[in-house]
């Protein structure tokens, strides 16, 4: 097994399969991206000595952008849903329990819903902090430095901050309304500044109860 910051790559059949998926679907931005998620997850519950299972942690990561790809693009959920429907079709084709088919599936929903996701199982913790130390340098300072490049050597970052955020918009420009009540409609107004979804306010007071 391929070991990368004391971080066994998983090299099962169920671990090459979904890599091969997120390869031939992918790009290399998303590749690159996902597999830092999937280490920088690892090595904080590898610091925090939590017990996890680090095969579920890995397909977590490898499928949690994979709703931004046309393959698994929905015209109308959100697109970490698309990913974690994707997930559970995959993994029930090995006859995964359900708990943990449901526990991957948590992890890629929840994957951008703070205040969340970091209290639920550990799964689905590390997948969210591994999330928010690449996309936006959370726990950046704690992370030990030694390790933090020797991840970035193997899957670099090539312009990320740059990339990421067109390819996000790439994802869901045309299912802008998926975007209400999360962190996802600050990308599409980057790109529309007059767009605006529905207020959760308005909602409330143009509801259709007479009181």
């Amino acid at each position: 097994m391929r070991q990368i910051a004391g971080i066994q790559i998983p090299d099962s059949q169920l671990a090459k399969d979904a890599a091969d998926i997120l390869r031939e679907y992918g790009n290399e931005l998303l590749w690159n991206h996902s597999n830092r998620v999937f280490l920088f997850g690892a090595v904080n519950g590898q610091k925090a000595q939590q017990k996890y299972d680090l095969e579920l942690l890995y397909v977590s990561a490898l499928f949690h952008d994979l709703g931004l790809t046309k393959e698994y693009n929905s015209p109308d959920l959100r697109f970490e849903v698309d990913g974690a429907n994707a997930a559970r079709s995959f993994l029930q084709q090995y006859q995964i329990p359900h708990e943990s088919t449901q526990l991957v599936w948590d992890a890629i929903a929840l994957h951008t819903t703070p205040g969340v996701a970091e209290h639920k199982e550990s799964e689905v913790a590390l997948l969210f902090s591994g999330v928010g130390l690449d996309v936006m340098g959370d726990g950046f300072d704690q992370f030990p430095e030694d390790l933090r490049e020797e991840i970035i050597t193997n899957f670099p970052r090539n312009n990320f901050k740059q990339e990421i955020i067109p390819a996000f918009y790439e994802g869901f420009k045309h299912k802008p309304e998926t975007t209400f009540g999360n962190m996802k409609e600050d990308v599409v107004q980057h790109f529309r500044p007059d767009y605006r979804n529905k207020n959760f306010c308005e909602c409330i007071l143009h509801s259709p109860w007479s009181e």
